[in-house]
C-alpha cells in the first residue's frame, strides 16, 4: 500500500494499519568544497509512502545506499524528516512530546544488524534485557529479574546464563539477546535492520524462524530490511524494493517474486544466488553509470542502467508509483 492507497484508506490485505509512512523526505546538505558556489543536497529518502499492517511483515530490498536505514531511522523517530509524516496510533510521530513520545519509544522498537557492537559489553544478559523494564517502569522492579527469564526462554537462552557478558555468547546468541531486548516492553511494531546479515546461514534460519515464532505467538508487525532476497522471501508478506531514495515496486511477496514489474527488481532477482548447480538462471547484467544520489539521472532514476530505456518516454520525468495490477505497485512507464 503506497501514497494512492494511503490516501483513499485502503487496505490490500485486509489488515488494521499499525503505523503509515505518508510522503516522507530526507534531505541532507552536503558541503560542496571552498571552490563551489552550487550547494550540493543528498535526496536520501524521496518521497516514500506506505503502511504497515497489523501481523504482517513487509520486507524492504534494495542496494546499500538506496536509504533502507534512513527510512528505519525515520520510522523510529530517531531522525526529523525534510518532509511528510509518519502516523501511528493516530498521531504524528513528529509532534509527540513528553510521556507521548515516551511510550511511542516502548511501542517500536529495533533489532539491529550487529548483535556485537549493539550490547554493552560492561553489562551481563540480566541487565541488558532488564534496562529497558527499569527505564521505563514497564513491570515493578520486584518482577524484573521474573520478566527477564520469560524473555530469555522465549527467545531460545538458558536461564543460568542471565549474569554472563555478550563475549561469552556466539553471534547468534548475541542477536537473540537483542531479541529479548527489543520484546521487553511489549511492542506492537519491530523494525530488523538487517537483523541476520552478520550471521552464518545456519544461523540466520534460526534468527529468522525464532522471528516468525515470535510474531505469531503475539502478534507483532515487523518491517524488515535486508539485501537477501531469499531471507526476505521467506519472511515477508509484502516486499517493497527501493532505489536511489525511491520505491519503485511494492507487491505481495509472491506477486512480485514471479512477476516482477520494474526492471531493478527483475535484475536484483536475478542476482539471487541459487542453491541448486544445475539450474541454469539467466543473469541480467546492468552496464551504464552507477548514479549517485546527489547527482541522480535525469528523468527516470533507474535510467542510467536500465535495460529497455526509452530516451523519449524514460528521461522526461520520473515515473509515478502506479497500481500496474491489483496490489501490484510499481514506478515504471514501459512495464505493464
Amino acid at each position: 500500500m503506497l501514497a494512492a492507497s494511503i490516501d483513499k484508506g485502503i487496505t490490500r490485505m485486509g489488515q488494521e494499519q499499525v503505523l503509515e509512512a505518508i510522503h516522507l523526505q530526507k534531505i541532507y546538505p552536503v558541503s560542496a568544497g571552498a571552490f563551489s558556489r552550487k550547494p550540493l543536497f543528498l535526496k536520501a529518502v524521496d518521497d516514500v509512502s506506505f503502511a504497515l499492517e497489523k501481523g504482517t511483515t513487509l520486507g524492504l530490498v534494495g542496494e546499500s545506499g538506496c536509504g533502507k536505514t534512513t527510512l528505519a531511522r525515520l520510522l523510529l523517530n530517531l531522525e526529523q524528516p525534510s518532509d511528510g509524516k509518519v502516523i501511528f496510533d493516530g498521531y504524528n510521530i513528529y509532534e509527540l512530546k513528553g510521556e507521548q513520545k515516551k511510550q511511542f519509544r516502548q511501542r517500536v522498537q529495533i533489532i539491529f544488524q550487529d548483535p556485537y557492537s549493539s550490547l554493552n559489553p560492561r553489562k551481563n544478559v540480566g541487565s541488558i534485557i532488564g534496562e529497558p523494564l527499569l527505564i521505563h517502569k514497564h513491570v515493578p522492579r520486584s518482577q524484573i529479574s521474573r520478566r527477564v527469564l520469560e524473555l530469555m526462554d522465549l527467545v531460545g537462552l538458558q536461564k543460568d546464563q542471565i549474569s554472563r557478558y555478550p563475549h561469552e555468547f556466539s553471534s547468534g546468541q548475541r542477536q537473540r539477546i537483542g531479541i529479548a531486548r527489543a520484546l521487553s516492553l511489549d511492542p506492537q511494531v519491530i523494525i530488523a535492520d538487517e537483523p541476520v546479515s552478520a550471521l552464518d546461514v545456519s544461523i540466520q534460519a534460526q534468527i529468522i524462524n525464532l522471528l516468525q515464532d515470535i510474531q505469531n505467538q503475539m502478534g507483532l508487525t515487523y518491517l524488515f530490511i535486508s539485501h537477501d532476497l531469499h531471507v526476505v522471501h521467506h519472511i515477508s508478506h509484502r516486499v517493497m524494493v527501493m532505489y536511489l531514495g525511491k520505491v519503485v515496486e511494492c507487491a505481495l511477496n509472491e506477486d512480485l517474486y514471479r512477476n516482477p514489474l520494474h526492471p531493478y527488481t527483475e535484475a536484483l532477482l536475478s542476482a539471487a544466488p541459487v542453491a541448486d548447480p544445475s539450474y541454469n538462471k539467466k543473469r541480467i547484467l546492468l552496464t551504464g553509470d552507477l548514479p549517485t544520489p546527489l547527482n541522480p539521472p535525469r528523468g527516470c532514476i533507474f535510467s542510467s542502467r536500465c535495460p529497455i530505456i526509452k530516451p523519449d518516454i524514460c528521461l522526461e520525468k520520473h515515473p509515478p508509483l502506479v497500481e500496474k495490477r491489483k496490489g501490484h505497485f510499481a514506478a515504471c512507464y514501459l512495464k505493464q
